[in-house]
């Protein structure tokens, strides 16, 4: 990872880096393109100037010849003329040998005309009067120290940037590339220790930006991980603690039958009878999980008067409330319709009653509510019992979590998966001591059965 992050920092460096010395080409292009217009139109001047001088002198005068070559000479210009015979009328050496020697002195020192006499190639120029050619200007162009110096510094000054830029660059890329593969080899390393089997194992990336939303996710699916692992370790627990008991008070039982110790009686047989049933109850509760997890429940869906189920829920539970002196109330009315399982809304609805009445203390009330929305139907089931301590709020659902009250921990478990089965929801809001809201959504128009995918 650190070399592919290294190897794209580098390219986007040498990116850059060439991006410059593309843009100096250009430029010196440019440059070099308006300085040839120049020098042109510098010709043109002087062309110009011969073709005006030849129509004032009615021919060619070599004094006035001898002017227009030193003032091409102060433009760059390096000329000869020549006649419509070919004869060469003047010439810039002529010119400058014809002038006082402090002028001509002069005259070198401000160009380079001296170094470069009898070099490079002279272009011609035709000079022109009514139409007619009446000779030939002759042009070598002399280079200008100021453009050489501005080349020769922008090169200077490119190579000069291209190092110090290229040097910057590498060591920001050594840099970025440890920075953003770092967190990255961390992560990995840390799912690679997780699939080992420790669950322990967290990373810290300090920030905001992504790679630090990356670790905090994997924390969270590392910390869902090990709470899953530690109740699934819970399970040999759970059910060796329910399963034990029946099986030693059976065993216990049956040997002293056989070594004539205990009577083999009627109150005795309807005793093993009791742990057999509880036996049957802890396996057909997994079973019915498990079945309801491996997705192969059929749901019969029905349009279902929701007050109606409540009576009938209410009719059930009311020899069980009366007895502990607990109020049971129905807040639902006729027109409140849902879309479920009649067998397995009931069942979900009578896990959740079951449970409150073990925690609503005499004098509390269970409220079975239902009311109609645009969406489906909300179904709640209030106590006022103990409440739910809130560090354990969020694992009740969680299959073979244990509360203080014991239980083999299904029962929510299954309320969960036959909500999901219906395309439903549910939601717990508690305060200690003050009661308990289960709240169920279920949607007017249920989707194919959809079980949970919890880690098993």
């Amino acid at each position: 990872m650190f070399k592919k992050f290294l190897l794209i920092l580098l390219f986007m460096a040498g990116l850059g880096v060439s991006s410059s010395i593309l843009l100096r080409e250009l430029v010196v292009r440019d440059f070099n393109r308006f300085t040839e217009a120049e020098q042109e139109d510098r010709v043109s001047w002087v062309v110009a100037d011969l073709e005006s001088a030849f129509v004032k002198q009615k021919g060619w005068n070599p004094e006035m010849a001898v002017e227009d070559a030193v003032w091409a000479l102060q433009l760059g210009l390096d000329t000869r003329v020549r006649d419509r015979d070919g004869t060469i009328i003047m010439e810039t050496s002529r010119a400058l040998a014809s002038l006082e020697p402090e002028q001509r002195v002069r005259l070198k020192a401000a160009s380079i005309f001296a170094q470069l006499a009898g070099t490079g190639e002279f272009h011609a120029y035709p000079l022109f009067l009514h139409g007619e050619e009446i000779g030939q200007l002759e042009v070598r162009f002399l280079p200008d120290a100021r453009n050489s110096f501005f080349i020769s510094r922008t090169n200077r000054l490119l190579a000069y940037s291209a190092l110090i830029l290229g040097v910057i660059a590498c060591v920001l890329s050594i840099v970025l590339a440890r920075r953003l593969s770092r967190p990255i080899v961390r992560i990995s390393q840390a799912a690679q220790n997780i699939s080992q089997g420790n669950l322990t194992e967290r990373v810290e990336i300090p920030g905001n930006d992504e790679l630090a939303c990356l670790g905090q996710s994997f924390n969270t699916m590392a910390n869902t991980l090990q709470v899953q692992n530690k109740l699934r370790k819970q399970i040999c627990a759970n059910l060796a603690h329910e399963l034990r008991t029946p099986l030693t008070i059976m065993r216990g039982q049956l040997e002293g039958v056989l070594d004539g110790v205990i009577a083999n009686d009627e109150s005795r047989i309807r005793l093993l009878l009791e742990e057999n049933q509880r036996l049957t109850t802890i396996v057909a509760s997994m079973e019915e999980f498990f079945e309801a997890q491996a997705s192969v429940l059929s749901l019969d869906i029905h349009q279902l008067p929701l007050r109606q189920l409540f009576d009938n829920l209410a009719l059930n539970f009311e020899v069980a409330a009366r007895e502990k002196g607990v109020v049971f109330r129905v807040e639902s009315d006729d027109e409140t319709i849902v879309s479920a399982d009649p067998d397995r809304l009931s069942q979900v609805l009578i896990n959740l009653i079951s449970n409150a009445l073990k925690v609503t203390p005499p004098g509390g009330a269970i409220t079975l509510g239902g009311k109609q929305t645009a969406s489906g139907c909300i179904i709640t089931v209030t106590d006022t019992g103990c409440g739910i301590a809130e560090e354990d709020i969020s694992l009740i659902f969680e299959r073979f979590y244990r509360g203080k009250d014991g239980g083999l921990g299904l029962g929510l478990a299954i309320v969960r998966e036959l909500v999901d089965a219906h395309g439903g929801t549910i939601e717990v809001s508690s305060q200690k001591d003050a009661g308990t809201v289960f709240t169920l959504r279920f949607p007017s128009e249920p989707k194919t059965p959809q079980f949970s995918t919890t880690a098993s």
